[in-house]
């Protein structure tokens, strides 16, 4: 399972599958091969919307955002 925490104050979000944090990866810069942490906002979750993304995965996140323009999430497995 992968579980995603909020990087600023250390709250767990949520859990997401595997092809959840392939498409993650995949739309999201890394800043290395070992990054864990994705910034975003809610123009970021509108793109995902129409490039097809999981809607769960959209719906955990814009509920993670919680009113902020923006925010930054880590991952990890467990």
């Amino acid at each position: 399972m992968i579980q995603l925490h909020d990087k600023d104050t250390g709250a767990r979000i949520g859990t997401i599958t595997e092809d959840n944090l392939r498409f993650l990866v995949d739309q999201l810069e890394e800043e290395s091969g070992d990054d864990q942490d994705y910034y975003f906002t809610e123009a970021t979750l509108d793109l995902f919307e129409k490039g097809g993304a999981d809607t769960a995965l959209v719906s955990l996140l814009r509920s993670a955002l919680n009113g902020r323009a923006e925010m930054e999430i880590r991952w990890s497995r467990s």
